[in-house]
């Protein structure tokens, strides 16, 4: 069945948003301020509630999750951020995007997505129950690229509603099956195992389950990085194709996208896709002059700025007032203790001061990049202790672990942990098993 009454209709045109939300995302992983489970690589609720404040427009919905959610997962999928615990923290292939064109960085989290996805976007259909049963769902890699190769089908400039498109996905035969046989159907279910089991005929139509799922791409993803402009309501009672199902009456909605009502493919969207060769930004590159840089090291900004701005600042410099931050050599220190670079800040300066910065601020700056370049982390390495400097002597100059130990002191070495299985092998020849480590 299609969709039920319309009220109350938004229209969102993400292109614009999306980039600016890229940059505050970047810049709050930058700056530690997100967090993922281990297990499950899912944002926390205080990272979700961090990242909703940070979006340029907020969320789609105000009590519900959705571009909040996508945003620590796209980072993850893209390769820009990696978990350290449960720290989310930028890669180098991440520090490097800060610095380009925001379409091009999207294009690269598009393109990774259906391979490199931390979750399947159908475990977020939440009332659908039974999808951790074993074998109850397909893999989750052909039905992203099935939703991928969708937004071909949307006519370029034009809305097309979400029914309009289910149906030309499936003139096209794009697959976006769900479940992964007869007998996975079986397994899922609404409310009940058995009598809500969606084995029973008209429960597993394309619209329940390839139709929800494709929704869940488009609007968790695809739209929360600026590819479709999206024209949605209310997710209660938006969608009646459902109502037939045993166990429907005690929800309002089968999933938190069922307000989607139509898409329309960006700009953006059409480069991101591969349906236009190139990609000219609405509004022109470069970021508004709207700082003072001043001599004394204040810099002060003379209108509101963007969050990724608010962040860059918060990461370098002490808020002292509302509208005035402060760097000096200590919070330079230790923006360069959490990885932050001074010539981060500094290009950042120059693209949006006023006037030209101060000469002062400048060598501020060129001091404390040489100050971190006097001390470098070499990463963990493990000591190797000898009975004595005899054989110390003789591990040092073989010639099988050269390259994998330095000598320390007398009776020590330096074993880098890529080279401990080497490293092993070397010392068992030699006569010399490592044994168990020691703590």
């Amino acid at each position: 069945m299609g969709s039920g009454a319309i009220a109350l209709s938004t229209v969102r045109h993400t292109e614009p948003e999306a980039l600016g939300n890229l940059a505050a995302v970047l810049q709050l992983c930058a700056a530690g301020k997100l967090r993922c489970s281990e297990k499950t690589r899912r944002p926390s609720a205080a990272t979700i509630q961090t990242v909703a404040e940070a979006l340029v427009a907020g969320d789609f919905y105000p009590d519900e999750a959705i571009a909040s959610f996508a945003w620590p997962l796209l980072l993850q999928a893209g390769g820009l951020a990696r978990l350290e615990g449960s720290r989310l923290t930028l890669t180098p292939k991440g520090r490097k995007a800060l610095g380009q064109p925001g379409h091009e960085v999207v294009r690269g989290l598009w393109e990774r997505w259906p391979r490199h996805a931390p979750i399947d976007e159908f475990s977020r259909v939440e009332q659908i129950k039974g999808q951790k049963s074993t074998a109850a769902l397909s893999a989750a890699g052909p039905r992203r690229q099935a939703v991928v190769a969708a937004l071909a089908l949307c006519p370029p400039g034009e809305w097309i509603d979400v029914d309009d498109l289910f149906a030309a996905m499936r003139r096209a035969d794009l697959n976006a099956t769900v479940a992964r046989s007869e007998r996975g159907l079986w397994k899922l279910y609404l409310g009940d195992p058995e009598y809500g089991s969606l084995g029973y005929a008209g429960f597993h139509d394309w619209p329940i389950l390839e139709g929800r799922y494709t929704l869940a791409v488009l609007f968790e993803y695809a739209a929360t990085l600026g590819l479709l402009d999206v024209d949605y309501v209310s997710p209660a009672q938006a969608r009646d194709d459902f109502r037939h199902m045993w166990g429907a009456d005690w929800i309002d909605a089968l999933s938190r996208y069922d307000g989607l009502h139509a898409v329309r493919v960006t700009p953006l969207g059409a480069y991101v896709a591969g349906l236009a060769p190139t990609y000219t930004p609405a509004v022109p590159d470069g970021p508004d002059r709207t700082l003072q840089v001043l001599a004394n090291h204040d810099i002060v900004a003379t209108a509101d700025l963007a969050p990724a701005d608010g962040l860059v600042l918060g990461a370098f410099a002490t808020r002292t007032s509302d509208r005035v931050w402060t760097i000096s050599t200590t919070s330079l220190l230790a923006a360069v203790d959490a990885g932050r670079a001074p010539g981060e800040l500094r290009g950042f300066l120059e693209a949006r001061a006023v006037h030209a910065v101060p000469a002062t601020v400048h060598r501020l700056l060129a001091d404390v990049e040489a100050r971190g370049g006097q001390v470098r982390d070499l990463g963990t390495r493990r000591v190797l202790e000898c009975a004595d400097a005899s054989v110390a002597t003789l591990l040092a100059q073989d010639r099988s672990l050269r390259g994998l130990c330095t000598r320390l002191g007398e009776r020590h070495l330096i074993l880098d942990p890529a080279g401990e299985p080497k490293a092993r092998a070397a010392l068992r020849k030699l006569g010399y098993p490592l044994g168990p480590t020691t703590r």
